[in-house]
């Protein structure tokens, strides 16, 4: 006889195959009306708002305008990128540094920008990174990585990067929970329960954005999902959702699903920071990158730091509180007033709403129902303010519109539910294409989201683009939600596979003081070459250095010999262009890295090993001039031993040639 779980799979099973074989009755009629001009922007116009969505499995961050869905740009965050030469060049390699030496790919799954007093303030993105934990942060400056720093005592760095209402913290909890750094990892699996632990990482941010681990609290070994900081009256804490409290170490999706519920953590961040000057943190030993890109010099460093500090849950009682939440929650979200948490199981439905207030009341009263491994268990009822009845089947995340409505996705019946958070009665839904995973309204998880659109990010589209092969494109999908009924008014393609997105007015990001090009007398490159006067090709021993410049449309110097087998040759590249939008490309035949792309003003380093005798071509890659294809040079690469002196030229016919 099977039981109550094997039959919600089932039932989960066939809803989703009816979903993905069938095309909704209404589909055909889903964009209609004054969709078309809701979404058009006209050439030369701009878009209302910039949505930097992850790239998932790419590693990358992207950026779309808003209504129009017209994507921006690719930024290169966990994962090299040969379109920009992050990764590949000798400034940016340290930005992919981590305890496990050089790692060129991850997975970027969430996005989260910084806040003060609660609001968007479009001064950086962070993006994390899943499968080697790590936090970055993305200057919107200059749309590029600034800072990545390592999570240690982690595994699976899933339930981040969210922040604290003044960005004084980025949090991150371990997806998957594994042995301390600082223990015996080499333990049967099995020993699960006993061995392995979960960590919550607190990121401290400086006022430049500067990152740094303030603490970590150990807490069981449990999967921690997702999170959201509390806001408001609630600021000072911090949800986060947690599934497998079985403690399973196979088979999850049987083993992990075995208990009606399971929790939603409360985190009191005050009360770990008033521990922390009280000395009940303990210093452990680990290790982890930080990596740091200067805008000064245009060099990333990166420094392995040996130590964290960490709160044990078990020994500070009044830190941590778990709420039960219907198994398997994945969203946690926390509604702009700071009063109601919702927590997103997704095996359940229904959706429950838990109380800010009735939470302290109920640890002020000690309402519990015991323990989960030394942590207070806090009785279901006791801190819900209702429940969501029957508003769909798989509820994974859900986003606020400022006016009082909370809007959910719902995996297996791919939709969209828009309810009210007080009387939680459900006011409208329409139909996704198809099985939404993450959605993302303009400031949606902040104190004031600025409404207006709603972006649903779907993780099969079947039908809605043309086919290319076994993968389809990625979809999005954006809904205009500034009247009472939600209305789909356009579907565009995206990179990577894209899980959480944030998006913020375009004004408030393009006139933050965004830089249009590096001034050449600020930068302090140790190669840079700041006129052609001062090109040169230096030897020392085996290594060659050459100072090079670009401007349209030619390099200096452009022609190149008495280069050696067996040489390391290093071209530090400086564009000389002091405009906008003049960037300039560096390739040489059979590098067997990348190619640079170097901004107005910057500084660029490609490290070139000749592989054999004979004559190598260089150009420029990006299409800066009408003279474009005639921004070349050569280098001549002569054997082992060869009596072929250092000589480089631009404009002359230099040295005078030699038969053979």
């Amino acid at each position: 006889m099977k039981n109550k779980f094997t039959k919600a799979i089932l039932t989960i099973a066939m809803g989703s195959a009816l979903l993905i074989s069938c095309k909704p009755k209404n589909s055909g009629d889903a964009v209609s009306g004054d969709a078309a001009q809701k979404a058009y922007v006209a050439p030369g116009k701009y878009d209302e708002f910039y949505n930097f969505v992850s790239g998932g499995f790419s590693g990358q961050l992207s950026v779309y305008g808003l209504p129009s869905g017209r994507l921006f740009r690719v930024i290169p965050v966990f994962s090299v990128d040969p379109e920009k030469g992050y990764g590949y060049n000798e400034e940016t390699k340290p930005m992919l540094n981590t305890s496990h030496g050089f790692v060129p790919w991850d997975d970027l799954h969430h996005t989260e920008m910084s806040q003060t007093n609660g609001e968007v303030d479009g001064r950086w993105v962070f993006g994390n990174a899943n499968n080697t934990p790590r936090i970055a942060r993305i200057d919107l400056k200059t749309f590029t990585t600034k800072e990545i720093i390592e999570i240690p005592n982690s595994a699976g760095n899933h339930s981040s990067p969210f922040i604290t209402e003044n960005t004084e913290y980025v949090v991150a909890g371990t997806r998957f929970s594994v042995p301390a750094d600082n223990s015996d990892g080499d333990v049967p699996i099995n020993t699960y329960k006993k061995n392995f632990k979960g960590h919550l990482s607190f990121v401290k941010v400086g006022k430049e954005g500067q990152m740094d681990i303030a603490f970590q609290i150990q807490c069981p070994g449990v999967n921690f999902d997702l999170s959201h900081a509390g806001k408001g009256k609630s600021h000072g804490w911090f949800f986060f959702s947690c599934y497998n409290t079985e403690q399973a170490n196979t088979l999850l999706e049987v083993n992990a699903s075995q208990r009606d519920k399971d929790f939603i953590m409360a985190v009191n961040w005050k009360k770990a920071e008033e521990y922390i000057k009280a000395g009940k943190g303990k210093l452990t030993p680990t290790k982890y990158a930080h990596n740091v890109y200067n805008e000064s010099t245009h060099t990333a460093t990166s420094e392995i730091k040996t130590q964290v500090l960490i709160l044990d849950s078990k020994e500070l009682k009044d830190i941590c509180y778990m709420i039960p939440c219907p198994k398997s929650p994945h969203g946690c979200d926390v509604d702009p007033t700071g009063e109601y948490i919702v927590g997103s199981g997704k095996l359940a439905a229904l959706i429950p709403v838990f109380s800010f207030d009735k939470l302290q009341n109920a640890i002020k009263n000690k309402q519990f129902e015991g323990e989960y491994d030394g942590i207070p268990v806090v009785k279901y009822e006791a801190a819900l303010h209702g429940e969501v009845q029957k508003p769909g089947l798989g509820p994974l995340h859900t986003e606020f519109d400022g006016k009082g409505n909370a809007y959910t996705t719902f995996f297996v019946s791919s939709e969209v539910v828009k309810w009210d958070i007080k009387s939680l009665k459900v006011l409208d839904r329409v139909p996704t294409y198809y099985s939404v995973g993450h959605l993302c309204i303009p400031g949606g998880d902040s104190k004031k989201p600025f409404g207006k659109y709603l972006i649903a990010y779907n993780k099969i589209t079947k039908d809605r683009y043309l086919p290319t092969g076994p993968e389809l494109a990625q979809s999005a999908q954006i809904f205009d939600i500034s009247g009472d009924k939600m209305q789909l008014i356009l579907d565009f393609p995206t990179i990577g596979e894209p899980h959480y997105a944030q998006a913020a007015p375009a004004d408030l990001i393009r006139n933050n003081g965004q830089l249009k090009f590096y001034k050449l007398e600020d930068n302090k490159h140790p190669f840079v070459t700041k006129g052609e006067k001062d090109t040169k090709v230096v030897r020392n021993g085996k290594r060659v250095d050459v100072y090079m410049t670009c401007i349209r449309s030619h390099f200096a110097p452009d022609n190149i010999e008495g280069i050696k087998m067996g040489d390391e040759v290093y071209f530090h590249i400086t564009n000389l262009e002091q405009d906008w939008d003049v960037p300039h490309g560096f390739a040489i035949k059979g590098a067997s890295t990348a190619e640079l792309l170097i901004m107005p003003g910057e500084t660029s380093t490609l490290k070139w090993n000749p592989d054999r005798v004979g004559m190598f071509p260089f150009y420029c890659t990006d299409f800066c001039s009408a003279l474009h294809q005639e921004m070349q040079g050569y280098i001549r690469v002569s054997p082992t031993g060869s009596n072929v002196p250092i000589s480089f030229s631009v404009g002359t016919n230099l040295p005078a040639p030699t038969q053979k």
